[in-house]
């Protein structure tokens, strides 16, 4: 078996340089919720620099609140949206010798995707009518996932490292107790428990099925990156491919 590992990049964090070489895909942020033209650039070219693959983050127009404010938008204006910032992180990703591979939702706009049938139709409509080659990344078993299938685009289902998960295998959300693994010993442990046997503690304590085609690592925690390389050697170690 082999794991994707990704990490959301280009939010101004500033461990993108250090997270870039343990990680096989990067989701870079398009303008709307953080980065902006010269840091998409800069993201393009440490993620070629390390051959990781290159995906779009695009997320609702909430810099004040990084993306994280709910909204109720007609499935148009996402779908213009996500269109307007997949085109031009590809456009930059092109003019620097590279290419496009995936779209992932960042912020609010992926957590209302996974539940909300019409807004994950508008994003995969967008991302198919754009170029119907590149991955759609979701939350494993999620509305997004199933929206992708029907426009007949190849998914990528997502787990997530430090995130807690109800028992319908949806995340906990941040503004509820049990959002934030940060225990790395456990954080590990349930990682694990997703890659190797399609299962995850849910915070009622039962057992939720998730399928684990790749792991999120979030960079804009104060051991980001301690863990991310953690992890990466528990891999290693255990002899699990990483690759996007």
């Amino acid at each position: 078996m082999k794991i994707d590992l990704n990490a959301d990049l280009g939010e101004g964090c500033g461990n993108d340089a250090l997270l870039m070489p343990l990680i096989s895909s990067a989701n870079i942020a398009c303008g709307f919720h953080a980065g902006d033209a010269q840091t998409m650039r800069e993201s393009v070219r440490l993620a070629l620099a390390h051959g990781v693959a290159i995906g779009a983050h695009p997320g609702f127009a909430d810099r004040e609140n990084f993306g994280r404010t709910a909204m109720q938008l007609p499935p148009e204006t996402i779908y213009a949206e996500t269109l307007y910032q997949v085109g031009a992180l590809a456009a930059i990703a092109r003019a620097e010798g590279g290419r496009l591979t995936h779209v992932k939702p960042h912020g609010m706009l992926y957590n209302q995707a996974a539940k909300d049938a019409a807004l994950a139709d508008a994003i995969a409509r967008a991302v198919r009518d754009f170029d119907a080659a590149l991955l759609l990344v979701g939350l494993a078993g999620s509305e997004l996932i199933r929206a992708g299938a029907r426009h007949q685009l190849v998914t990528r289902e997502e787990v997530f490292a430090d995130r807690g998960y109800l028992a319908d295998g949806s995340l906990v959300p941040r503004s509820e107790p049990g959002a934030l693994i940060e225990d790395d010993d456990e954080a590990v442990s349930r990682t694990l428990s997703m890659v190797l046997e399609g299962r995850v503690r849910s915070r009622e304590g039962a057992w939720a099925a998730v399928n684990a085609q790749t792991v999120c690592l979030h960079g804009d925690g104060a051991h980001a990156l301690a863990f991310a390389r953690r992890l990466r050697d528990v891999f290693d170690a255990r002899q699990i491919p990483i690759s996007a």
